[in-house]
């Protein structure tokens, strides 16, 4: 099982002062992070796309590019981005570009956005939320293939041979399809013979089975050979040197950002009973001391069964600065050896 974190890049008010971070200091912090999870020997780093005041990612291949320019061998990959509002050609074009950079260390999660502030930015209507997706991807899939393609759709002008340069290191760029909780989502995914990022954020993972059941089936239905599925778990977790230390450290920033999010979305205000239901045994949180965090990792290989890759999305804990750079380490050196001498990640 490959095992990394992912960043969104967000922003935090300071508990104690209540003043936003600095973006010029959070963005160094951020490269600073990938470059240890890279020195520590983890596998992937991830950076999500967001357009709001609180957030750095907007642009996820320029900040892995200058991440890619401080590591040698983590890989790079976004996470996700959101496709329905790009254009196809010129995410692929940063991404091969990124590959370059990287000399072969760049991938793509591609999603329709949970967060969908994205679509009216660039003038599209949520209306057409997923005909936009399903469109793009075929396009971005079909530009993977080849340099030079005939092409028309709705939403974009049609390609009639146009060269799409430069390509990537890789003889074929890595793209996975990042999904929440749509069924049509995993199918689409197994069908089409692509890679699976599940986000799970909340309720537990149990409840993903059915789901990702759905994914292989659709993959041998299309006839895609069996033991080329991958399947990804995206979660919020933090690792400290005990349960008490990393629930403490994780919990202001977890707490923001759902509050925040909730206010948006109408959703009721978070609390302190939710967050330590998450962070217990049943709970799809993945908090807690290295032990802990690798018992619930491996009851999410076994409940899903098998799993290929496991990103922590820990920007929440992005305040206390000494203690992601622990959580960091800790994650690569004692809960990373402890899931790879189990031989993780072996999907039926």
């Amino acid at each position: 099982m490959e095992i990394g974190i992912d960043s969104f890049a967000m922003l935090l008010n300071d508990p104690a002062t209540g003043r936003l971070q600095s973006a010029i200091d959070r963005m160094e912090s951020v490269l600073a992070e990938v470059e240890l999870a890279d020195q520590v020997g983890l596998d992937v780093f991830g950076m999500g796309e967001h357009h709001r005041e609180n957030a750095l990612d907007s642009a996820p291949a320029v900040i892995l590019a200058a991440a890619a320019a401080r590591t040698k061998s983590i890989r790079l990959t976004s996470a996700v981005a959101v496709l329905s509002a790009a254009d196809p050609v010129r995410l692929f074009q940063e991404f091969a570009t990124l590959d370059l950079i990287s000399r072969g260390r760049a991938e793509i999660v591609v999603g329709r956005g949970s967060s969908v502030e994205a679509y009216p930015l660039f003038g599209f209507d949520l209306r057409d939320y997923d005909a936009l997706f399903a469109e793009k991807l075929d396009l971005l899939l079909k530009i993977r293939e080849r340099p030079r393609i005939e092409w028309q759709g709705r939403f974009r002008p049609s390609l009639s041979g146009e060269g799409v340069f430069p390509r990537p290191h890789q003889p074929t760029l890595p793209i996975w399809l990042g999904v929440g909780g749509t069924p049509e989502s995993f199918i689409r995914a197994g069908t089409l013979g692509l890679p699976l990022m599940v986000a799970i954020i909340g309720g537990s993972f149990e409840r993903f089975l059915p789901l990702v059941e759905l994914y292989r089936r659709a993959w041998l239905a299309a006839d895609h050979p069996s033991e080329e599925q991958r399947v990804g778990v995206h979660a919020l977790g933090f690792v400290g040197e005990t349960d008490k230390a990393a629930r403490e450290a994780f919990f202001p920033g977890w707490f923001q950002m759902f509050t925040d999010a909730g206010r948006e979305r109408g959703w009721p205000p978070p609390t302190q009973a939710q967050f330590d239901f998450m962070c217990g045994p049943n709970g799809a949180f993945l908090v807690g001391s290295p032990q802990t965090v690798a018992v619930k990792i491996e009851h999410i290989n076994r409940t899903l069964g098998g799993v290929s890759r496991l990103t922590f999305q820990m920007s929440t804990a992005a305040l206390e600065t000494e203690a992601m750079r622990r959580s960091i380490e800790l994650l690569g050196t004692h809960v990373a050896p402890i899931v790879r001498a189990h031989r993780l990640g072996r999907s039926r």
